[in-house]
């Protein structure tokens, strides 16, 4: 994985006063872990944004808080944005014990190109998005790759059984759980408009709540 790092200072500034640290740059953080009391930081907003845009949720990020002789490592567990502007309002960051195991969900990417779908004979479903594993932090992975290019039959599938992913990282997820399918031009149309419409919620605003306490 590629080395991130983020630099942090002490925040003295809560509540509805965080709006003074947002237009002097900065990004009210949080950041707790599980034997650890809540603590409130600031991060240049512009350098959280850097980051953020290749962390994801499923990277580890160096931390340093200044005026501290070790940093540490962290995920991102939580991040509010703006609605209209898309600019980072709060983010939660949790410290991570590198000799105990973390429970994360990474990414499902798509890679390579079904001859079926080359040919126009069937339609890609994709079932999951993303896929809940287990293992070591220094074991994290960033994301699993799918390739399309064993999809050779229609009504063919990829179920989470049948992915490759290193020894040393558990799958949580049901084996049996289908990931991608290519199914018959009809019955995926059946599918599709059968299908409930999709959630119009915010997945980013995971710790809405957090911070709408803090700020209160």
């Amino acid at each position: 994985m590629t080395q991130l790092a983020l630099n942090a200072q002490e925040r003295t500034l809560v509540g509805k006063k965080v709006r003074r640290l947002r237009r002097e740059g900065w990004l009210p953080v949080i950041l707790y872990g599980p034997d650890a009391k809540s603590r409130p930081l600031q991060i240049p907003a512009a350098e959280a944004e850097a980051v953020i845009s290749r962390a994801g949720t499923s990277h580890l990020i160096t931390l340093s808080i200044s005026g501290e002789p070790s940093a540490f490592q962290v995920l991102v567990r939580g991040l509010q944005r703006d609605p209209i502007r898309r600019s980072l309002l709060h983010m939660d960051l949790y410290r991570v014990e590198m000799d105990k195991p973390i429970t994360m969900e990474i990414p499902i990417v798509l890679v390579g190109s079904s001859p079926l779908l080359e040919r126009r004979e069937g339609i890609l479903l994709q079932g999951k998005q993303a896929l809940k594993i287990e293992c070591l932090p220094r074991d994290l992975i960033e994301a699993v790759e799918v390739d399309l290019s064993n999809l050779t039959k229609v009504d063919q599938q990829i179920t989470v059984g049948d992915l490759t992913l290193p020894f040393i990282i558990r799958v949580l997820d049901d084996p049996e759980e289908m990931v991608v399918r290519v199914a018959p031009l009809a019955v995926a149309e059946e599918e599709i408009e059968g299908a409930p419409a999709p959630s119009e919620a915010e997945p980013e605003l995971i710790r809405r709540r957090r911070v709408a306490e803090e700020e209160e």
